[in-house]
């Protein structure tokens, strides 16, 4: 008898066992294989309308991220679209107005967050300041580890004020396309795509540095580009309001680059600067660029220290 109950307790158990590891597997698989749909953006352009933008973080997942990070931060709020291309491009997002500019990691990192994450903080610290921070209240104080830092702050009353400027260091993406070794990306510039602008330094000798120059700009396309494609990251479609991109994409500018030629005279603005080609003369506003990820949460993007030709050039003239 006790033979027999020992036997059946056995198979029993071992049912079980069958049952958890199936119930297990299943969950496994599920998870694997549940469907999760991309990010959508939706972009309002005032006076214009609505842009809805599917992203694709399979083919360029840091440049998603990033632009996710500032986006549902409120970066591209009241930026505008300062460069208008009919038959090419629309390009916006610069910070502050300032095309020239890039990007900060405040924009993507609260303060409190990074201070108090060791990992973040020291990586930072090595990767932007050469493990040297020094302290805006006194230049014989240099930070140089997380535990430095956070017994600092302790027995310092206003200690974390000290830190305000750490985050104020201006950051740039590396390029996910096929000309800088990401071949995941084989993303065509096709009519309506989204993709990142960037600098180009190619004529300096510099094209790497080019290539990862991306920070906050972005274009989308108004026809089929493919002299961009595997050089510029792309990372995502219009599918609702192309009629909107078409519509920023003809607004009356200062000039077309088509109109420059030896004797045409470029307009200045008020301060007497040179005006672009291609300004619109009421640059369309993004009132808002939210994202849905539907619960996926895509991080902070991996970042790249700015190129700096202006230095490098001064240095390399004038001996500085």
């Amino acid at each position: 008898m006790n033979k027999t109950v020992t036997r059946i307790l056995l198979i029993l158990g071992i049912l079980l066992a069958i049952v958890a590891i199936a119930f297990v597997s299943y969950g496994v698989y599920k998870k694997v294989t549940l469907d999760i749909p991309n990010p959508v953006a939706t972009m309002e352009v005032e006076g214009y309308g609505t842009i809805k933008i599917e992203l694709y973080p399979d083919k360029a997942p840091n440049t998603v991220a990033n632009f996710i990070r500032l986006a549902n931060r409120g970066f591209y709020n009241g930026t505008t679209f300062h460069r208008t291309m009919p038959n090419f491009v629309i390009q916006g997002g610069a910070k502050d107005g300032d095309a020239t500019a890039s990007p900060t990691l405040s924009d993507i990192y609260d303060l409190d967050t990074v201070l108090n994450d060791k990992d973040t903080f020291n990586s930072i610290l090595e990767q932007y300041y050469d493990n040297e921070y020094t302290l805006s209240d006194d230049a014989n104080t240099v930070i140089t580890s997380y535990s430095q830092m956070k017994s600092y702050i302790e027995e310092n009353e206003d200690g974390k004020s000290e830190f305000e400027n750490f985050l104020n260091t201006a950051y740039n993406i590396e390029g996910e396309f096929i000309a800088n070794g990401f071949d995941d990306n084989n993303l065509k510039h096709e009519q309506g795509v989204i993709s990142m602008a960037r600098s180009d330094y190619s004529t300096y000798g510099y094209t790497t540095e080019g290539y990862n120059s991306a920070g906050c700009q972005f274009f989308i396309t108004t026809v089929d580009s493919s002299s961009l494609d595997g050089i510029y990251s792309a990372f995502g479609k219009v599918t609702e309001g192309m009629d909107v991109v078409d519509k920023i994409a003809n607004v009356e500018v200062y000039y077309r680059d088509t109109e420059v030629d030896a004797n045409y005279e470029v307009p200045t603005d008020e301060d007497g600067n040179e005006i672009a080609s291609d300004t619109p003369k009421e640059e369309p506003v993004i009132t808002s660029i939210t994202v849905e990820t539907y619960g996926v949460d895509y991080g902070a993007p991996e970042t790249v220290v700015p190129f700096d030709l202006s230095s490098l050039f001064g240095s390399q003239l004038l001996g500085y």
